[in-house]
């Protein structure tokens, strides 16, 4: 069942296209990543979903609620909850008020629990909060009525690597619960960690929809190798070969020869690395003729992927 449907949807302001032509549905119960970097269109398409913006074309519904259909998100705001970019609270008011505020228009049953988990500093005003303590707030007020649905707009923006690292065991847990939860993020690492699924966003445009095994399974893997000898410029080139770095050193030192075993043109190395996203079998095929000094072969990092639909040149 999906929980979020989006069609064909376009938003612009004047002569600005923000949004074109996105189309992707999140199902219940699952961790949907809407990645991108900054001015992708990401806030845009959320701000869409919950009707503070009417979209120029298409159509979104949320919890079988239509994005415009004010009457009806008002119905379907009571199973969701929303944390922005840069959430902002009344800086007079304490913690604790803001949290009571919150509570009493949309419920607080899990709000002890949540305290406890992120435990920003109640008694202070929010004017003394640092930024990491504000997110945390939201966070809090985004769970506490134990929504169905929770949208996140880069929610681990200030927060500490252990409190990131908190945050993302809750996220699993609350799927584990039957929570959705659809968040726009940049940061890969995060997204790598707990996303079922993952959209990716380029100028307004979707341009990847996938899971998130298949789109780790397309990083392809990382390969750095120094080879005996003087290896042929074209020798690794190939449509699933990315980022080809390739040097010729003088070398010839004893630890050289001796993991090598070598005998002709020993002085010299061929340092190479580069990522392939095709078959491994292929690439173990391709590396086997040659004798190395050292092999190095790892996963590459999802910012490979992520790049490689970016490319150099494009807007951040």
């Amino acid at each position: 069942m999906s929980v979020v449907e989006v069609s064909n949807l376009s938003k612009s302001f004047g002569t600005v296209q923000a949004v074109e032509d996105v189309s992707f549905s999140v199902e219940s119960g699952e961790v949907f990543g809407f990645l991108g970097p900054n001015g992708a269109g990401k806030t845009t398409t959320i701000r869409t979903l919950l009707g503070f913006l009417s979209p120029t074309g298409g159509s979104a519904t949320v919890l079988g609620a239509d994005a415009t259909d004010e009457s009806a998100m008002i119905d379907a705001k009571r199973s969701i909850g929303y944390l922005p970019a840069s959430p902002s609270f009344d800086e007079d008011a304490t913690g604790t008020e803001i949290l009571d505020l919150h509570g009493s228009i949309k419920g607080e049953s899990r709000r002890a629990e949540l305290l406890a988990l992120f435990d920003p500093p109640l008694s202070r005003p929010v004017r003394a909060y640092s930024s990491g303590n504000v997110q945390k707030l939201g966070l809090i007020q985004a769970f506490m009525h134990d929504p169905d649905l929770v949208i996140l707009d880069e929610p681990t923006s200030g927060l500490d690597p252990l409190m990131q690292q908190r945050f993302n065991d809750f996220v699993r847990a609350e799927r584990d619960r039957g929570t959705t939860v659809f968040f726009s993020s940049h940061v890969l690492s995060e997204v790598r960690q707990i996303c079922d699924r993952v959209g990716i966003l380029r100028n307004g445009r979707l341009v990847a929809t996938e899971p998130i095994d298949v789109l780790l399974g397309a990083s392809g893997k990382f390969v750095r190798a120094r080879i005996v000898g003087r290896v042929p410029e074209g020798a690794f080139a190939g449509d699933h070969v990315h980022d080809l770095d390739r040097s010729v050193r003088e070398e010839g030192t004893a630890s050289m020869l001796a993991a090598a075993d070598a005998d002709a043109d020993t002085g010299v190395v061929t340092e190479v690395s580069f990522t392939y996203t095709g078959d491994v079998n292929d690439l173990l095929a391709a590396l086997e003729p040659y004798r190395f000094v050292d092999l190095d072969l790892e996963e590459a990092p999802l910012e490979e992927v992520f790049m490689r639909f970016y490319g150099e040149g494009d807007d951040a």
